[in-house]
């Protein structure tokens, strides 16, 4: 791989511009579904919504490839549980840096179907990516009290009972910090407060879709410059991911979130055993894995 040739500075902007150069490229090939997407005809939206999800899947392949052949990839990965490209699943992680989104994306990429994010309405204004995930039916949340939010996210995934989807949602709302979790009191050591509706309403809204719920634990190298950049310059080489894929409680699709105090309560036990166990797991770093992420492995 190129990394092992090159300064650390100079395999970061060859990164960010083979990145730069791969979303131009697949995007003009998605234009053309971007605007079938315009068209007030359901059906229409539909096939074009695929089309560009097709052309994004083969986006993600582009960069598995290119982040093999820049940077010395040796990511350790443990996974707990089976998954099925077939099915549909809600996906809860840990959230540090906006890499977390491409490493999602480059692990789970084949194995389950394609991602899509809760996203904050702010960024269906940022050009390209904004556009791009509407055209895909990326959930836009406005972050509103109440059943506000309960009824966006039936909206936004009800187009998700027609194909198999990954739907992910960094619960903790924001980036980690150690100015945050000290700011938000955080009882946990690597891990802000999870947001408790963001689930339940998920749960509430699309529950019976999923075939599991997969709790993903990132772990990257730790680094003196910002996480994002020691990944594009290719120093996260050894970094650790943990996949437990855990049934669906059942107890937590039905209820009202917002008025019901005693369903408000289960899901916040349910969340807060899973959140302690994600921060024990950071702590101990992530130890004894029991496979790594080789070359074929991103490409299958």
């Amino acid at each position: 791989m190129i990394a092992s040739f090159l300064p650390a500075s100079l395999v970061g902007l060859l990164t960010f511009l083979s990145f730069s150069a791969m979303i131009t490229f697949w995007f003009v090939l998605m234009l053309p579904g971007v605007l079938l997407r315009c068209v007030p005809v359901y059906r229409v939206q539909r096939l074009a919504s695929r089309y560009c999800v097709w052309i994004a899947r083969n986006w993600v392949g582009s960069n598995v490839l290119m982040l093999r052949l820049l940077h010395p990839v040796r990511w350790q990965l443990s996974m707990e549980g089976e998954m099925d490209p077939s099915r549909s699943y809600l996906l809860v992680s840990n959230h540090q840096s906006w890499a977390d989104i491409l490493v999602i994306f480059d692990v789970f990429h084949r194995r389950t179907p394609f991602a899509r994010f809760f996203l904050k309405h702010d960024l269906l204004y940022v050009p390209i990516v904004g556009v791009v995930c509407w055209a895909m039916d990326f959930p836009f949340m406005k972050r509103s009290a109440g059943r506000a939010d309960l009824e966006t996210t039936r909206r936004a995934c009800a187009v998700y009972r027609e194909v198999p989807v990954t739907v992910v949602n960094f619960l903790e709302g924001t980036r980690f910090t150690e100015a945050k979790r000290e700011a938000t009191q955080s009882p946990y050591t690597r891990l802000l407060r999870p947001k408790t509706g963001g689930l339940a309403y998920t749960l509430n809204a699309m529950g019976d879709q999923f075939a599991g719920i997969m709790d993903v634990t990132i772990e990257y190298t730790p680094v003196a410059q910002s996480l994002a950049w020691s990944w594009l310059s290719g120093q996260q080489a050894d970094m650790q991911l943990h996949v437990r894929v855990l049934p669906v409680p059942e107890h937590l699709l039905q209820g009202d979130f917002a008025r019901d105090a005693e369903h408000r309560e289960a899901v916040q036990t349910w969340l807060t055993q899973v959140w302690e166990e994600k921060d024990q797991r950071l702590q101990q770093g992530l130890q004894r894995p029991t496979d790594k992420l080789s070359y074929q492995d991103g490409l299958s």
